[in-house]
């Protein structure tokens, strides 16, 4: 396996699952490992430290979600999470603890590889970035390298998600930005038309910053557009 290869770590406690996404990603050039549950996924993380996890929601002795949770407090690798259809509550749960995507069963595995050089390459895009230390301007200090977000003088506590939409949306202040634009700069150009995604962060995001998340006045809707934002 190459040096460069990026390494993936898979889990689920399906071995059948486990073993068609070993097979598949590795004749992408991955390198991967696996877990059946979070407990050994976290075991796997500290020591190998991967670049993608690639977790199912549904697993004995730690789920996908309390695994998400866990990885948040240690890094912001991203995590791609596995949902079956009717988990729309749970897919939004685990989205909030820290997920960067999701990708609902059953699933193709052309999908599965899409979202993953997508989410790889977001990553490697951030991680490239040379941007101000700090962003500040009316209630809002963002540190960008701490992920901190201080509103009003309260730190808010936000997933790296959510920090990642309100810094897109803060660098546009002002401005009326498009589902479309949104939807391309967070998550990619394959994801332009999964407003779904918007309304689940939006809805999220304001909860936290926003006084009055029914009324908000940081970030408005421009109605069949997209959003404004307001930092002050």
């Amino acid at each position: 396996m190459s040096e460069t290869a990026n390494k993936i770590l898979v889990v689920d406690d399906e071995a059948q699952i486990t073993r068609v996404l070993r097979t598949s990603l590795r004749a992408h050039r991955y390198e991967i490992r696996t877990a059946a549950d979070g407990v050994s996924a976290l075991d796997t993380f500290h020591d190998w430290k991967p670049e993608l996890i690639i977790t199912d929601l549904q697993m004995p002795e730690m789920n996908g979600i309390e695994l998400c949770r866990e990885i948040r407090k240690l890094s912001n690798i991203p995590i791609i999470v596995l949902s079956v259809k009717g988990e729309e509550k749970t897919k939004v749960e685990a989205l909030d603890a820290g997920a960067d995507d999701y990708i609902t069963k059953p699933f193709g595995i052309e999908e599965l590889l899409a979202r993953v050089r997508a989410t790889l390459r977001r990553s490697s895009s951030n991680q490239a970035e040379e941007i101000p230390a700090i962003l500040s301007d009316g209630d809002f200090q963002i540190e960008l390298a701490a992920h901190k977000v201080t509103v009003r003088g309260e730190e808010m506590h936000l997933t790296p998600k959510e920090f990642d939409l309100l810094v897109f949306l803060f660098q546009n202040r002002g401005k009326v930005v498009t589902h479309r634009a949104i939807l391309a700069a967070i998550w990619g150009g394959n994801f332009t038309e999964q407003t779904e995604y918007l309304r689940v962060f939006l809805g999220q995001l304001r909860k936290k910053i926003e006084e009055n998340p029914s009324a908000p006045k940081y970030i408005v809707t421009e109605p069949w557009v997209g959003y404004r934002f307001n930092p002050s």
